[in-house]
C-alpha cells in the first residue's frame, strides 16, 4: 500500500514545481522531500519525475500517479473532517452561485450564520461553468447552477424557477419592437441567453441580441442596472438582481405577454461526503428560494 504521506509529498511537490516550497509547506528539508519521492520510485518500481537541473516533469506513471493520488487524499481530507466534526451548526459550508441568486441568498444565509456562531458560510459568486467545476473538483459543498449539469458525478436538484425580466429606466412607461432597437442593449456576461429565452417567446421580429445596439457591459451584478436607470439602454435579467438594485424608483420592469423563468438547480458531487451543516443549509436554501 502507498504510504499517504509519501503520496502527499509527492502531490505537493507537483502542484508547486518546486522542492523548496514543498519542505516549507510540509515543514521537511528538501532532502526529506528527495527521499519520499525516491521510496515512492522504488516501491512502485519506475520513475515518476524527468529531473531537468532544478526543474522537474512527470513521466506517464508520474501524472496518473497525480491525478489519482489527489483524489485519494481529498478523500482522506474528507473522511477526516467527517468523522472529526460533524455538528449541523459547527464548521464551515463552501456555496457558489451566480450572482443573481446570491444577491438574494447570501444576506439570508448570514441570518443563519448569526443565529449560529460556530457555522462558517464561505459564498462566492461565479457564473454556470465555474461552479460546475468547483462541484467536480469537490471545493464546494454546494453548488447553484442555472442549467441541469451533465457531469457524471454532479447530482442537481431543480429548486425554483426564477423569472427573466426586461428593464429600462423608470421614464418609459412601455415597450415596442422599435422602442428596444432605439434604445440598443446593456449587455452582461449572460445578455445573450437571457435575451433568446425572453425576447425570441414575446417579439417575433427577436433572431439574436446583435440586432441592438451595444449600449455597455458590466459583469459586475450590482452594477449591471446603473446605465439602464440613467436611460442609456435596456437589459434583461432574473428577477433576483432587479429587486437587488438600490435605486429602485430609477427603473421600471415590463410585463411581457409570455413571462419566461430560469430554472435553478441545488448540485453537489455525489462523491462528496455529506456533513450535517451542509445537509442543514441546502434545506434552508431549498425552503427559501422555493417560496
Amino acid at each position: 500500500m502507498i504510504n499517504p504521506n509519501w503520496l502527499k509529498t509527492f502531490c505537493t511537490l507537483v502542484d508547486t514545481e518546486h522542492f523548496t516550497k514543498t519542505a516549507e509547506l510540509l515543514f521537511m528539508t528538501q532532502s526529506g522531500v528527495s527521499q519520499h519521492i525516491k521510496k515512492l520510485e522504488q516501491q512502485l518500481d519506475t520513475p515518476l519525475l524527468i529531473r531537468d537541473g532544478k526543474s522537474f516533469s512527470l513521466t506517464s506513471p508520474g501524472v496518473k500517479l497525480y491525478q489519482q493520488g489527489k483524489y485519494l487524499l481529498n478523500n482522506l481530507t474528507e473522511l477526516e473532517a467527517s468523522i472529526k466534526l460533524d455538528e449541523p451548526f459547527t464548521g464551515s459550508v463552501k456555496i457558489a452561485s451566480p450572482g443573481s441568486v446570491g444577491l438574494k441568498l447570501y444576506p439570508y444565509l448570514l441570518d443563519i450564520q448569526e443565529q449560529h456562531k460556530s457555522l462558517v458560510v464561505d459564498y462566492s459568486f461565479a457564473p454556470n461553468r465555474d461552479i460546475e467545476e468547483k462541484i467536480i473538483e469537490r471545493k464546494i459543498d454546494i453548488g447553484l447552477l442555472t442549467e441541469r449539469s451533465k457531469a457524471k458525478h454532479v447530482v442537481c436538484k431543480k429548486i425554483a424557477v426564477e423569472p427573466l425580466v426586461l428593464v429600462t429606466s423608470s421614464d418609459i412607461e412601455s415597450v415596442n419592437w422599435q422602442q428596444l432597437l432605439e434604445l440598443g442593449f446593456v449587455f452582461h456576461p449572460d445578455a445573450a441567453h437571457h435575451a433568446q429565452l425572453l425576447l425570441s417567446k414575446n417579439f417575433t421580429a427577436f433572431e439574436h441580441i446583435e440586432q441592438f445596439e451595444r449600449k455597455g457591459f458590466s459583469n459586475q451584478i450590482s452594477l449591471i442596472l446603473e446605465p439602464v436607470s440613467r436611460g442609456i439602454g435596456f437589459t434583461i435579467l432574473p428577477l433576483h438582481a432587479v429587486n437587488a438594485f438600490h435605486k429602485q424608483s430609477a427603473i421600471r420592469i415590463h410585463q411581457l405577454e409570455h413571462s419566461v423563468g430560469e430554472s435553478l438547480y441545488l448540485c453537489h458531487n455525489r462523491q462528496s461526503f455529506e456533513t450535517k451543516r451542509s445537509s442543514y443549509i441546502a434545506s434552508q436554501i431549498c425552503e427559501f428560494l422555493g417560496k
